[in-house]
C-alpha cells in the first residue's frame, strides 16, 4: 500500500469506521448488561468462542479459506495474546467497576501509546496535523474523564484494569504492523479471535460454573447476542481491516469517535443525561477524525483508487 494512502482515511473505509463507531460503541451499554448476570470469563468465552465460530461457518459457507500457513502461527499467537487475551480479560473486569461510558473513554485512551509507538519502532512521522488530531482527541477524552473523575477515584482497581487493556491493544497494533500476518483478513480474524480466547476458555472452566447461564435475564441475553454476532463476529474483522489499511495514527485517531457513542449509549440506555462536558468532547473528537478523515489537498491528488 502506498504510504500517502495510509495518511487518512480512504473513503471506501468509512462505511467500516461507521460501522465499527456504531457497533462498538453501543457495545459498551451491551456489556454491562451482560455482565450484570454472566460471570466475566463466561461472558468472553461466549463472545471469542461463538463469534469466531459465526466467523468460520460464514467463511467456510462462502467457500473461502481458512488455513494459516505454519510460519505464521507464531506471529498469529503473539498478536492474539495482546489484541484478544489481555484486553478483553482486563477490559470485562474493569467494566464490572466502572461506569460503561466512562470505562469506554478510558480504554480509547489507546492513542496516547500506540502513536508513540508507532513513531519508535515503525518509523511513521508525526506531523503538525497528526499531532492537531491527537491533541484534540485527547482533549475531548481528558474533558469526560475529568467530568467523572471523582468517580474513577472511587474505582481506582477498575480504571487501572481499563487503562492496562488500552495499553494493550496499542501493543497489539503495533505488532500487526510490524509482523503482518500473511492471511486472508476474514481467516486471520476468526483465528485470531479463537486462539486469543483460550486462556479465556481454561480460566471460565476452572473458576466459574457455566450452569448458571440457565438463570440469565432476557436483557443479559440480548447483551451476550449482540456481542457474539455484532461486537465480535463482524466487528473484529472491521476493526482489523481498518488497522492494516492506515497508518497506526490514522487508524488510532479513527477510533476516539468510538467512546463518545459509548457516553451516549450509556445515557440513552441506563438513564444518564448529557451535558456541557459530553457536547465538547463529542466537538473535540469529531475534530480530531476530520484531521485523519479529510485528505490534504496534495494527498487528495495522488490518490490512488
Amino acid at each position: 500500500m502506498n504510504q500517502k494512502q495510509q495518511e487518512h482515511l480512504p473513503a471506501r473505509l468509512w462505511w467500516v469506521l461507521a460501522g465499527l463507531t456504531v457497533v462498538w460503541g453501543f457495545n459498551w451499554t451491551a456489556m454491562k448488561v451482560a455482565i450484570a448476570d454472566i460471570a466475566p470469563l463466561t461472558f468472553r468465552t461466549l463472545c471469542l468462542g461463538l463469534g469466531s465460530g459465526v466467523l468460520f461457518a460464514f467463511l467456510r459457507a462462502g467457500g473461502q479459506p481458512l488455513a494459516i500457513s505454519r510460519d505464521q502461527w507464531r506471529r498469529l499467537v503473539l498478536i492474539a495474546f495482546f489484541n484478544i487475551t489481555c484486553w478483553n480479560i482486563l477490559v470485562v473486569f474493569g467494566l464490572a467497576q466502572l461506569p460503561s461510558g466512562r470505562a469506554a473513554i478510558l480504554a480509547y485512551t489507546m492513542p496516547a501509546w500506540a502513536i508513540p509507538l508507532s513513531v519508535l519502532f515503525l518509523g511513521e512521522r508525526l506531523t503538525a496535523r497528526k499531532l492537531l488530531g491527537l491533541a484534540l482527541g485527547m482533549a475531548g477524552m481528558a474533558l469526560l474523564v475529568w467530568d467523572e473523575f471523582q468517580r474513577i477515584q472511587g474505582a481506582p482497581r477498575g480504571a487501572l484494569l481499563v487503562l492496562g487493556a488500552a495499553f494493550t491493544w496499542a501493543i497489539g497494533t503495533i505488532l500487526q504492523k510490524k509482523y503482518p500476518v500473511k492471511a486472508p483478513l476474514a481467516a486471520f480474524t476468526a483465528w485470531l479471535m479463537l486462539l486469543g480466547g483460550v486462556p479465556i476458555y481454561v480460566g471460565a472452566l476452572l473458576f466459574e460454573d457455566f450452569s448458571k447461564l440457565a438463570d440469565v435475564s432476557l436483557t443479559s441475553a440480548l447483551g451476550a447476542t449482540y456481542n457474539v454476532l455484532l461486537a465480535f463476529a463482524w466487528a473484529h474483522w472491521a476493526w482489523i481491516k481498518l488497522a492494516t489499511s492506515v497508518s497506526v495514527t490514522v487508524f488510532s485517531l479513527s477510533m476516539l469517535v468510538i467512546p463518545v457513542v459509548g457516553v451516549f449509549s450509556g445515557m440513552l440506555f441506563l438513564g444518564e443525561r448529557p451535558g456541557w462536558p459530553e457536547y465538547t468532547a463529542l466537538a473535540f473528537v469529531l475534530g480530531s477524525l476530520a484531521t485523519v478523515v479529510v485528505p490534504q489537498k496534495k494527498a487528495a491528488r495522488d490518490r490512488i483508487v
